[in-house]
């Protein structure tokens, strides 16, 4: 079982593709799919790159459990945990300021 991820270009926050192809950042909300469904949804994912608005879309693996869906690496399970220094308050205040 795979989902799509990606960075989204506005904010470089971890995005999940979900069912309607949607970009989200809870991986609750991601599309879980077989390994060829997800390579067809990286492929997809190709127009939002195009876009601007994702960068880097790749599968990655999942598991199912009682809690819903976890990534395999720890790697994936640190990007879904969301950032890991600084405060997010300051970081959303600063893009405002650069807008």
């Amino acid at each position: 079982m795979q989902i799509v991820t990606a960075n989204r270009l506005r904010d470089g926050r971890v995005v999940f593709r979900d069912g309607a192809g949607r970009w989200v950042e809870a991986l609750a909300a991601a599309a879980v799919l077989d390994v060829a469904a997800a390579g067809a949804a990286v492929a997809a994912s190709a127009a939002d790159v195009a876009a601007r608005l994702i960068v880097e879309p790749y599968a990655i693996d999942v598991v199912e459990g009682p809690d819903g869906v976890t990534p395999k690496t720890m790697r994936e399970k640190i990007r879904a945990g969301g950032p890991t220094s600084g405060s997010e308050t300051a970081a959303l205040a600063a893009l405002d300021r650069a807008a």
